[in-house]
């Protein structure tokens, strides 16, 4: 956010208020050093800018809201423009409420994606190359929010060390749009009952669903927090 921000205002000022018509083309090349996307790196400053420009669009244009959602037709999509100018409005409004986890969680959208050529990649174990490894809005969002989320580490806290009276370990995931992996998370959890000498169970969600993970030692816990709410409620 703070890239995108910054370079949203300085392109701004330079062309409508500072810059004399003798001076765009040498300010365009230094700009377009800064938002150059390289192949295999995320530029940060291009991302934001560009995001920050989409919400702007969206909210003078009044795409967004239930009715702009439910809008299914391709050509009404295209002509779509309720002349709300409520553009600059918004993204303020954004740059005072949001940090970045949470800014691509809300304004990222499919069509933002498709319109930048976002896409997933990984290493060719062979080549050692990086390949297109998916274009899926849902892969392309979870990786971003990866990224930008504690570094790419999930933040986690302990909820209860004595959980159940008997000496567990509970442990919460904070959970900012990415999900945890689970085959990570199984690992880690058998280890964490190597040295807590009792089981440990942590608590996160999965595709939306709130589920709590565990290992007892010996093989490996996995419950549905919503089935077992249920269950506690009908007891």
């Amino acid at each position: 956010m703070n890239e995108g921000w910054a370079s949203l205002w300085h392109t701004h000022m330079m062309t409508t208020r500072i810059l004399d018509d003798t001076e765009v083309i040498d300010y365009a090349d230094h700009h377009s050093g800064t938002v150059a996307v390289t192949p295999g790196r995320l530029n940060p400053y291009k991302l934001g800018l560009e995001l920050f420009r989409d919400i702007e669009r969206r909210w003078n244009m009044g795409q967004f809201g239930p009715e702009w959602e439910a809008c299914d037709r391709m050509a009404e999509r295209l002509r779509w423009d309720r002349k709300l100018g409520r553009g600059r409005e918004k993204i303020y409004e954004v740059r005072r409420l949001h940090c970045d986890s949470t800014f691509l969680d809300e304004f990222l959208t499919q069509d933002f994606c498709e319109r930048q050529g976002l896409f997933t990649s990984k290493k060719n174990a062979r080549t050692g190359k990086d390949e297109l490894e998916s274009v899926a809005f849902e892969d392309v969002k979870q990786a971003l929010l990866f990224h930008f989320t504690n570094g790419g580490r999930p933040v986690i806290e302990v909820l209860d060390a004595n959980y159940g009276n008997r000496g567990e370990l509970l442990l919460v995931h904070r959970h900012a749009g990415v999900d945890l992996r689970t085959d990570w998370a199984k690992e880690v959890l058998e280890n964490l009952t190597r040295i807590w000498k009792r089981p440990v169970r942590i608590e996160t969600q999965i595709g939306n669903k709130p589920v709590r993970l565990g290992h007892d030692g010996d093989k490996p816990i996995q419950e549905d927090l919503d089935q077992a709410a249920l269950k506690s409620k009908t007891r």
